[in-house]
C-alpha cells in the first residue's frame, strides 16, 4: 500500500493539525489564522495548533510545510511573498512552491496602508514625497523582510516617485510596528489589522492605501494612484496550502471546511474593520493566481530594483 493510500485509509483527522503561520504573533496573518484555526478545530473535531515560523520572507515556514509529510496534518498560510516573490527574489530557495506545495484555498485579499509617525511633517503622500526629496537618504521605511509585499511597496514608491528612502527589514509585523510607534523608523506599508487601530487612536497617521480602490475600512483615505504615484496596485492575498502529494480527498475536505468558515458572518464581521475582502476559492483558482502573479510581480520587482539574493 502506498503512503497516500495508507493516509486515505485512516479516518481523517484523527490527531491535531499543525497550522504553520510565517509571522510573529499579533499581526494580520497570525490573527486571522488563529480565528480560522479555532473554527476549523470545531468543525474537524481535532485541535488546530498554530506554529509561528517567522522570517526570511516566509521561506522558513514554507520550507517546513514543504518538507512535512503529505498526510493532511500540516497546512501553511502563505501570501505572494512566500509563494511567488521568493522565487523571484532569492537565487537559492529551499523549496519550490509549484512542486512542493499544493493549493487548498484562497483566504482573503487586502491592500496595504502607508502609515507614518505623527511627528513626521507630512499630512499627505504629496507632503511626504516633498519631505523625502528634501532629506535624501534620511527617511526610513520598515518592512517584514526582504522580498515581501511591504518591501516591494516601499521600493516601488521609491522608484516611481524618485525619492531616496532607506529600507529597514524586520522579522515580522510586531517588531516593525513597535519600532515605528517608538520613532525608530519613519513609515511602513502594513495591513489593516496591525496598522488601523493605531491610526484610529492617533498614534500613527495613514497617508494612502495601495489597492486599486479605496477601502470600506477607511473610505476617505486615497489610494497611492490618486495621490500621484500612477498605476500603483499592490493587493496582498493570503492562501492556504498543504505539502505536495497530500491526497486529493483531504485537499477537498480542507477546502470545503475552510470555505464554510470563510463564509460565516462572524468571521467577516471580526475582520471587517481591517479592510480585508474574504475570498474563498477552489484549489485550482489559487493555483492559477500563483501562476499569474509570477510575471506580474517579476516585472514590478525589476522596476523597483529588488535584486535576487
Amino acid at each position: 500500500m502506498t503512503a497516500a493510500l495508507a493516509v486515505e485509509a485512516q479516518p481523517y483527522p484523527s490527531r491535531p493539525i499543525r497550522f504553520i503561520v510565517p509571522y510573529t504573533p499579533g499581526g494580520l496573518g497570525d490573527s486571522f489564522a488563529r480565528a480560522m484555526g479555532e473554527d476549523l478545530a470545531r468543525r474537524m473535531g481535532q485541535p488546530v495548533v498554530i506554529d509561528n515560523r517567522p522570517g526570511a520572507s516566509q521561506a522558513i515556514g514554507a520550507e517546513a510545510a514543504a518538507k512535512a509529510p503529505p498526510d493532511g496534518y500540516t497546512v501553511f498560510m502563505g501570501t505572494q511573498s512566500g509563494l511567488v516573490l521568493n522565487t523571484i527574489a532569492r537565487k537559492k530557495l529551499p523549496y519550490d512552491p509549484a512542486r512542493d506545495l499544493a493549493p487548498v484555498s484562497m483566504l482573503f485579499t487586502t491592500p496595504l496602508y502607508l502609515v507614518v509617525q505623527p511627528s513626521l511633517q507630512a499630512n499627505s503622500l504629496k507632503e511626504l514625497l516633498v519631505l523625502a526629496r528634501a532629506k535624501p537618504g534620511k527617511l526610513t521605511f520598515a518592512s517584514i523582510g526582504n522580498g515581501t509585499s511591504q518591501h516591494l511597496a516601499g521600493e516601488l514608491m521609491r522608484a516611481r516617485a524618485k525619492v531616496d528612502i532607506v529600507h529597514v527589514p524586520y522579522k515580522g509585523s510586531s517588531p516593525a510596528m513597535t519600532d515605528l510607534l517608538g520613532g525608530q523608523v519613519d513609515m511602513m506599508f502594513e495591513g489593516g489589522v496591525s496598522a488601523l487601530p493605531h491610526v484610529r487612536s492617533g498614534k500613527l497617521r495613514a497617508l494612502a492605501t495601495t489597492g486599486r480602490k479605496r477601502t470600506d475600512a477607511m473610505p476617505d483615505l486615497p489610494t497611492m494612484a490618486e495621490s500621484g504615484v500612477a498605476d500603483f496596485d499592490i493587493t496582498v492575498w493570503f492562501g492556504l496550502v498543504a505539502p505536495a502529494n497530500t491526497p486529493r480527498t483531504i485537499i477537498e475536505r480542507l477546502n470545503a471546511e475552510v470555505g464554510e468558515i470563510l463564509r460565516t458572518r462572524e468571521l467577516k464581521e471580526k475582520f471587517a474593520a481591517a479592510g480585508i475582502d474574504i475570498a474563498p476559492s477552489t484549489p485550482e483558482e489559487l493555483g492559477e493566481r500563483i501562476r499569474a502573479d509570477l510575471p506580474y510581480y517579476g516585472k514590478l520587482m525589476r522596476e523597483a530594483g529588488i535584486q535576487p539574493e
